[in-house]
């Protein structure tokens, strides 16, 4: 069995889809199955799981084990969320990024910290994160670690990888490490500066910020009226996204008349949307993963009007 994770704010969570007997909910990314665990301990209900990574179908087969027809589970990027769930569902749960598991697993190369080839795939398919480094021009490098990592050092690092791969092929992540060691130098006591570079590339192989507009757009299509979408994201980049989709589809507070013609109204798809719910100090204190995270969740309308 694989090791067991704690899920990054798994009370707030649970506390924001309030999970009900009889219901349906998605756990859009399983990994080890923490939030799909909960959901199920919560109520008599039935959960659906999706995750693309391959490596998690023995944890998932436990699981059916256990639970039976109260849990399904579907192989696939959650962009395709309303292709993969043939029914309407009660909530949705996202938890975006990299997984604990997939950071302790130290051969699938996501992790600055232990050596092992450049990966960093989700789905164990496609480009990998040594096919960038080796692959694309420096303007190209530079571009990707300025925009997804969000690295101000961006150009420099992009022209010491490519100075580097002059010699040879950068093949690991230690190596790919120690050359933005010598752009960014470490500093006791204070983040890896290797992390946006790292983040970077993760985001570009496996597409996150285009699949999570996705899987927003399309889990909308199947949540219920009065249904939850709950998500947890874990930097500025994807909290953005989720920030306003949910600003962009939620009801605003406006005057309704008793006399006149109000039947554009309920337009919106969201009813209401929480404000960024953080983690608490004693979860941050306890699980270094929780620091950057912010929860937001949004309720479905119970109508939404389509009429001119």
């Amino acid at each position: 069995m694989m090791q067991k994770h704690i899920p990054v704010m798994l009370n707030e969570v649970i506390s924001s889809l309030a999970p009900t007997s009889g219901k349906v909910y998605v756990d859009a990314t399983f990994g080890n199955g923490g939030y799909s665990e909960a959901i199920l301990k919560k109520a008599d209900c039935k959960v659906v799981a999706i995750d693309r990574d391959p490596n998690v179908c023995a944890r998932a087969d436990e699981f059916k084990k256990t639970y039976g027809k109260r849990f399904d589970f579907c192989r696939g990027c959650f962009a395709d969320i309303d292709s993969l769930v043939n029914e309407n569902v009660d909530g949705i749960v996202f938890d975006i990024g990299v997984s604990s598991m997939q950071l302790d697993e130290a051969d699938r190369g996501f992790s600055y910290a232990k050596e092992a080839k450049l990966d960093m795939r989700m789905s164990c398919q496609g480009v990998s994160a040594f096919d960038l480094v080796n692959k694309l021009s420096e303007k190209e490098l530079a571009d990707l670690i300025y925009n997804y990592g969000e690295e101000r050092k961006s150009r420099q690092i992009a022209s010491k990888i490519v100075e580097a791969r002059k010699t040879k092929p950068i093949q690991t992540t230690t190596e790919l490490a120690d050359i933005v060691h010598q752009v960014l130098y470490k500093k006791n006591g204070a983040p890896d500066p290797a992390t946006r570079t790292f983040q970077a590339l993760r985001i570009a192989v496996n597409d996150e910020l285009a699949q999570l507009e996705q899987g927003l757009k399309n889990g909308l299509k199947i949540l219920r009226e009065g249904g939850k979408m709950v998500v947890v994201t874990f930097h500025s980049l994807e909290d953005r996204i989720v920030k306003n989709f949910f600003a962009q589809n939620t009801s605003k507070k406006i005057h309704v008349s008793r006399y006149g013609n109000n039947k554009n109204v309920s337009k919106f798809a969201f009813a209401e949307c929480s404000k960024a719910i953080v983690p608490s100090a004693e979860e941050i204190a306890q699980n270094s993963r929780a620091h950057s995270a912010k929860l937001r969740y949004a309720t479905k309308s119970m109508e939404v009007n389509d009429d001119e």
